[in-house]
């Protein structure tokens, strides 16, 4: 009925790629963006109710008290966890051995490509 009012051609309901892109990656980092402010909150929520409550105990209350939906939810529970994990367990040994190891660099990496590789 209200096709000959409001012509595809005036709405496309289809976005150009280019646009589809654009919009993806705008999703993504206001996804990305509420993810990190619930996880800042929960572990203020964690923070304030260490007293009354075990973390984990803390955490389903701030998921469950904000109605945070499946699988954000998941989500944020997994960061905060993250978090709590960095700051209250010692770093593993291969964690630190890790950072020990030299970087890659990009130019030796090209170099190497070619099938110019250095020997020592």
């Amino acid at each position: 009925m209200l096709e000959h009012l409001l012509p595809e051609s005036l709405f496309p309901r289809k976005l150009a790629p280019a646009a589809e892109r654009r919009m993806r990656l705008a999703q993504a980092r206001a996804e990305e963006a509420l993810v990190r402010t619930h996880v800042e909150n929960a572990l203020t929520f964690v923070d304030a109710l260490a007293e009354e409550l075990p973390f984990d105990r803390a955490i389903d209350t701030y998921i469950r008290e904000l109605a945070v939906p499946e699988p954000l939810a998941s989500v944020v529970v997994t960061r905060v966890l993250v978090v709590l994990g960095r700051e209250l367990l010692p770093r593993r040994r291969h964690e630190a051995a890790d950072e020990e190891r030299p970087r890659l660099r990009l130019s030796e990496a090209s170099t190497a490509k070619k099938g110019d590789v250095r020997r020592a």
